[in-house]
């Protein structure tokens, strides 16, 4: 198993390489293995997909931050590759909470992970713009001490905000606080996404797999992005197919599906036959 300063290191480089990399998001160990199997160089959890697996929201209310940390674990355990955590909001208003939640973080074996400038709150999303800046100072001077990239995320478009001066206004400063890696999610479109990019001077990290236009990497790298992420999206779509096929013996009595899924012979050859 590598060390963690080499995966840090490992994970450093594929950000300052030319073009932009791929690191999907697998939700548990099992998936974090086929993806590592499939010759992705990098992981990062996702929120979402944890948390549909579980029967919650994908919120920092419905996920405290010992489950979110205790899945991750499982994945940074599953694969020598560096993994990065979704980290929700911090855990907390407060700067404190999310330099407490980048140690702990790091504490677990990860190399990375986001924080957010959402609330969690519906009548008042965002965090006002000061304490947006203060919470990823905090936890870019923590993330300092440790062998780990930070990234910072606004999440205006996510919650209605369409302003993408004032998006590009607080990754600037998230930019200037000490954050490794810029992202704005639900960017609108490839000229929004280049306006980003050609904005700041830290990599900018975009997922696919939402709603809306869908990019290429070739595109997206084009464009300015260095990083290129999956969100829920791969959780979402083995869950589409698990719906399918559920519809179908509900509603047609036939198994049909079956010769779609994946066989039980190449499950089993992505899984250890003991543990690591």
């Amino acid at each position: 198993m590598a060390s963690q300063t080499k995966k840090y290191q490992v994970f450093r480089e594929l950000h300052n390489r030319p073009g932009a990399f791929v690191v999907p998001n697998p939700w548990d160990a099992g998936s974090a293995r086929i993806l590592t199997a499939l010759g992705f160089e990098a992981l990062a959890t996702t929120s979402a997909g944890f948390a549909f697996t579980i029967g919650r929201r994908d919120s920092a209310a419905a996920l405290p931050r010992e489950a979110i940390l205790l899945n991750a674990r499982s994945i940074v355990e599953a694969t020598n590759l560096p993994v990065s955590a979704d980290l929700e909001d911090g855990f907390g208003a407060d700067p404190a909470c999310c330099a407490m939640t980048v140690s702990l973080a790091s504490e677990i074996g990860l190399v990375g992970g986001s924080i957010e400038d959402a609330t969690g709150n519906p009548t008042d999303p965002i965090f006002d713009f000061t304490l947006a800046v203060e919470r990823i100072a905090a936890a870019a001077e923590e993330a300092r001490k440790h062998p780990f990239i930070l990234t910072a995320r606004a999440e205006n478009f996510l919650h209605g905000r369409f302003d993408l001066d004032d998006t590009i206004r607080r990754l600037q400063a998230f930019e200037k606080t000490g954050a490794d890696v810029l992202y704005a999610p639900g960017l609108p479109s490839l000229d929004a996404i280049r306006t980003v990019c050609s904005s700041v001077n830290r990599p900018v990290n975009v997922v696919m797999g939402l709603v809306g236009q869908v990019f290429t990497v070739r595109e997206l790298s084009e464009a300015g992005v260095k990083r290129i992420s999956v969100g829920g999206s791969f959780a979402r779509a083995a869950l589409g197919g698990f719906m399918r096929a559920a519809r179908e013996v509900r509603d047609s009595g036939t198994f049909t599906y079956a010769k779609d899924a994946m066989s039980a012979r190449e499950a089993e050859s992505y899984m250890p036959d003991t543990e690591r």
